[in-house]
């Protein structure tokens, strides 16, 4: 039986890695995007996104804009290919589960 991935499998961080997998290889979201999409508080956000940055899933760029702090978020390979085995894992899991 395929094992899901318990880093992404939590439901916050499976919304945001769902999320920046749906964007190009390469591109990036804003935080304040991100956050708006997936109706989360900061806090809550940044939490998810610190499990998630830790294993190597998604990368975190710090810069200005002007004076304006800014973060960006893409996921990195190892995110994408760690989605893709959890998608694949999961859809083995409910093929199994109507047999």
């Amino acid at each position: 039986m395929p094992e899901l991935d318990p880093v992404i499998h939590a439901p916050a961080r499976l919304r945001v890695v769902a999320t920046l997998a749906a964007l190009g290889p390469g591109d990036e979201l804003s935080f304040p995007k991100l956050q708006k999409l997936l109706d989360m508080t900061a806090g809550n956000l940044s939490t998810h996104l610190r499990k998630l940055e830790d294993a190597g899933y998604v990368r975190v760029t710090k810069t200005h804009e002007g004076r304006t702090p800014a973060t960006y978020l893409a996921l990195t390979s190892q995110g994408r290919g760690a989605f893709e085995d959890y998608t694949e894992a999961l859809t083995g899991l409910l093929r199994g589960a109507g047999s």
